[in-house]
């Protein structure tokens, strides 16, 4: 692996993976790829040396997050990909989260869009089918954020005529003794 004061990680190693072991073919054969940079990462020690774990504690729960899964049914502008960037941002804002990148992949020929928000907190994803005014939105937030608060932004935003939401608690822990 390449020196730690490069900041260059190694795409795969055998040292940590079940996978098995890469093993040159031929000697004219290209060693393992290397990335040119390292990957992204976030900060989170905030105020403390120690980093938070950002679990919630909630009604005598503790866990590490909310998901959200919601379902949007007669909904429009399911292919405008500059309207659900748009929504997406602004669902990361009042939720309180913290936007690390979004991608979008617009298909052809209906327009379906798929995409993912990375949050500090964890991600905000889209699957469209326009041709049947389907969205479904997958919101999964840990920490102080309020996954909850992005269903009225993105609701504007699409307009549906129904939308079914359900939350799963993500990484419940259980109390001692039990």
């Amino acid at each position: 692996m390449a020196p730690e004061a490069t900041a260059v990680r190694k795409v795969f190693d055998e040292e940590t993976s079940n996978a098995p072991a890469y093993k040159p073919q031929s000697k004219s054969e290209e060693a393992p790829v290397y990335l040119s940079q390292a990957w992204p990462s976030h900060d989170q020690h905030g105020q403390s040396e120690e980093p938070a774990d950002h679990f919630i504690k909630r009604n005598g729960l503790e866990f590490a997050g909310t998901h959200l899964i919601f379902d949007f049914w007669g909904a429009s502008e399911l292919d405008n990909l500059e309207l659900m960037e748009q929504a997406m941002r602004k669902s990361v804002e009042v939720a309180g989260a913290t936007l690390l990148h979004i991608h979008l992949h617009h298909f052809t020929p209906n327009g379906g869009i798929s995409g993912v928000a990375v949050l500090a907190e964890s991600h905000i994803s889209v699957h469209t089918w326009p041709e049947r005014g389907y969205a479904a939105f997958d919101v999964f937030m840990c920490g102080d954020a309020e996954p909850e608060r992005a269903i009225p932004v993105l609701r504007e935003a699409f307009g549906p005529s129904s939308v079914n939401v359900t939350e799963h608690l993500r990484g419940m822990v259980s109390p001692e003794g039990e």
